[in-house]
Formats: structure tokens, C-alpha cells, sequence
């Protein structure tokens, strides 16, 4: 039987972020009444005795974990160990701590950064172990990594019902379009929308654009992990993604048509490519607990070229490299 979510009491730590309040939303729209989002000038969750007051003062029957240290490439290239040890340290002592408190059901975020570097198309949960992570990224995708193995370990011994979701690249209203730390989707849609605006004749982007690529509208990511933390009842690890494959390039032409900009697209292959392929097998999602994801990709991007032209005047001024993550 589904886990009726309406009567439990469920910590969405990340709630307040880009996917968080989506999640939070599908769980409003679900009847959950009692959901409690932690703030991080409150709550720590680095540090253990911050996770344990979390738990105690949420009362949580259910956690949804969705808080990371994440960015794009320069991000990663720049912090490797600060995203090592904060994404490490919130996720397995977060998931031990709800195990000592009885928490009946953990689900836990991972990325499609877990998978090795060179993995075949399209990449099975099965690949996730058969070589290392891309370089750039490996630190941060190591780290979500590890609470796939505690999940595993802990519903062995424990008896404790973790789950574990690997999302593909997310897009949507609400992106973070902060130049040092954004991702592909939000770093393109800035720079072309500022070149059109400045006149400018070309617009630079990491890479070669040969790599590729899959997006997963926020919406879409959120209406996931919701029927997972209702109706999936095991540790092994799910993709959730839109099956969809797309090289750097093609993305950059459809973002900078949708944006208007009509310049030169100048790709730098001494910036870095990061993984060669990205495209996720979404079967066992759909066979597991019914996720297929809904939105057309252009739908989704158009709508997040929108949102971001309605709130300009409150985002970042400098434009920044497209880090293609």
C-alpha cells in the first residue's frame, strides 16, 4: 500500500531551494499538512548536534533530503573539498541520526554525477559502480554516492527503509542564475539574454559543445520523488530523468532562439567538457512507482526564459561562463 504522506509528519531539508519548494508544493497539493522546512542559519546540518535538534524539533516520521553544496563546473573545480565533506557529512549523519530516532522512511537525493565517466547510453542503475566519476564533479558525485551505499547497508542490517533517487540535470523557474555557481540551462539563458540586450555580436561558452546532456523540468523532478517517498520500498537506486539525450551545442542554438539573440555561438575547447554523454534509462522509475516525466523540453525552457526575464531587475548583474555540468 502507498505511505499515506497526508498523516505523517515529513522534513524536507533543501525545502526553501530551487526543487525543495517544488517538492513542498506537490506534498500542499497532496494534503500534507505537516511539513517542516528547516532554514540553514537555523540548522546546520554539517554539524551533528544541529541534525539531531532537526529531527527532535521536526518530529519526523518522514525525511525527504534534498539539501546539497551543488554547483557547475567552476563550482566544483574550485571547492572539490568543501563539496566532498559538506554533501558527505549532511547526508550519512542525517540518515543515521533519523535511523536512531525511528523515522520510518528516509529518501535520499543523489546526482547523475555518480555515474563513471564514460558510461554507456543509456546509463542503467546497474552501471552506476563500473568506473570513476568525471573529474571535475567526482568529489561532489562520491560524496551523494556514499548514502546509496548506507541506505543499502542500513536496510540490511537495520531493517531501516532508506531510498535512494538519482536525478538528472534539473531547469526550471527558480534556477539559481548566479554566474559562479549556476548550471548549463540558467548560465546560457543569462549571457544570451544580456548579449541581445548589450548588442553584442557572440557569446562564449565552455567547451566544444560536443557533449550531451539531460534535463528534467523541476516539476516534473518533484511529482518524482513525491510517488517514490509514497509507493517505492527499496534501496536500490532509481534515475529519474526525461530520457531525453541533447548535445551542448543544440542546446546553446534552441536557448539563444528562444532568448532572441542571433549572434555567433563561440565555443572554447580550453575550457573543460565535463562528462562526454548524459542520457538516463527511466524504466525502472516508471515500472516502480508510475514517474514518467510530462514536460516538452521547449515548454519547460521557454517557461524558464520567462520567469527569469520577469525577475531581472533582482538577479546578478555580471555575466558569467557557461558551465556545462
Amino acid at each position: 500500500m502507498p505511505l499515506d504522506l497526508s498523516s505523517r509528519r515529513v522534513l524536507v531539508t533543501g525545502g526553501a531551494g530551487f526543487l525543495g519548494r517544488e517538492v513542498v508544493a506537490r506534498l500542499d497539493a497532496a494534503g500534507c499538512e505537516n511539513v517542516f522546512v528547516p532554514r540553514s542559519a537555523d540548522y546546520d546540518l554539517v554539524d551533528r548536534d544541529a541534525v539531531r535538534r532537526v529531527i527532535r524539533d521536526s518530529q519526523a516520521e518522514v525525511i525527504i533530503h534534498l539539501a546539497a553544496v551543488v554547483g557547475g563546473i567552476g563550482a566544483n573545480r574550485e571547492n572539490p573539498g568543501k563539496f566532498f565533506y559538506d554533501n558527505l557529512m549532511m547526508g550519512v549523519q542525517l540518515m543515521e541520526e533519523a535511523r536512531l530516532s525511528g523515522v520510518e522512511k528516509f529518501v535520499a537525493i543523489g546526482t547523475i554525477c555518480d555515474y563513471p565517466k564514460f558510461t554507456p547510453i543509456p546509463f542503467l542503475e546497474s552501471n552506476l559502480w563500473d568506473g570513476y566519476p568525471e573529474e571535475t564533479n567526482a568529489p561532489y558525485g562520491l560524496a551523494k554516492k556514499m548514502l546509496l551505499v548506507q541506505a543499502q547497508a542500513y536496510r540490511e542490517q537495520y531493517g531501516f527503509n532508506a531510498t535512494y533517487l538519482l536525478p538528472v540535470n534539473l531547469y526550471g523557474p527558480n534556477d539559481n542564475f548566479d554566474p559562479a555557481s549556476s548550471h548549463v540551462i540558467p548560465a546560457l539563458i543569462k549571457k544570451f539574454i544580456e548579449a541581445r540586450e548589450d548588442g553584442l555580436k557572440s557569446v562564449e561558452i565552455w567547451g566544444d559543445g560536443t557533449p550531451s546532456r539531460e534535463f528534467l523540468y523541476v516539476n516534473d523532478a518533484a511529482e518524482g520523488i513525491v510517488l517514490a517517498a509514497e509507493r517505492y520500498e527499496s534501496s536500490e537506486p532509481v534515475n529519474l530523468g526525461s530520457g531525453m539525450e541533447i548535445t551542448i551545442k543544440e542546446l546553446a542554438e534552441i536557448t539563444a532562439d528562444l532568448c532572441g539573440f542571433t549572434g555567433r555561438l563561440v565555443f572554447n575547447p580550453d575550457m573543460p567538457n565535463g562528462q562526454p554523454r548524459r542520457c538516463l534509462d527511466t524504466s525502472r522509475a516508471e515500472a516502480e512507482f508510475g514517474f514518467k516525466a510530462k514536460t516538452d523540453f521547449r515548454t519547460g525552457l521557454r517557461r524558464t526564459i520567462d520567469w527569469y526575464r520577469s525577475v531581472r531587475p533582482g538577479a546578478v548583474a555580471q555575466a558569467g561562463s557557461a558551465a556545462a555540468v
